[in-house]
């Protein structure tokens, strides 16, 4: 059985809850990201995503210098290194998501993507069902 620490990324770009929107959104400009895990010494506290920026950031009319805190993700959905590829698959197609933060003791050790699923050889049809979930829009019960 493949593991997501087989596949995840583990160097992993993040900001720290002392950090502003501002510098999150240079931060996803320069490295090419729409996600980034929010760390307090260690630990996985959020995820603020392009998305976060423009919806609770932007359109509320927080200026840039507001912490990332006001407007991150806290409820996060994250899997262990030791986890399978396939339950990853299956969280990011339940979930919606696109990118998983992978935590072990509570601490962030990398990240995995719908991307690495997909150039994984043993998850092309996985990845593939997870895009097509990801993509229908959210029943909401």
């Amino acid at each position: 059985m493949q593991t997501v620490r087989d596949i995840m990324s583990t160097d992993v770009q993040y900001c720290t809850p002392l950090d502003n929107m501002y510098e999150a959104a240079v931060k996803m400009r320069d490295f090419d990201i729409g996600a980034i895990p929010i760390v307090d010494d260690g630990r996985l506290v959020g995820m603020i995503t392009d998305r976060d920026l423009v919806v609770r950031g932007i359109a509320e009319k927080h200026p840039g210098s507001t912490a990332v805190t006001e407007v991150m993700s806290r409820d996060i959905t994250a899997v262990s290194p030791d986890d399978s590829v396939q339950a990853a698959a299956d969280l990011m197609a339940h979930h919606q998501i696109r990118r998983l933060p992978v935590v072990e003791n509570g601490r962030l050790v990398g990240m995995v993507s719908l991307g690495d699923l997909a150039v994984n050889r043993y998850s092309d049809e996985r990845a593939g069902r997870a895009l097509s979930e990801i993509s229908e829009p959210a029943r909401h019960p």
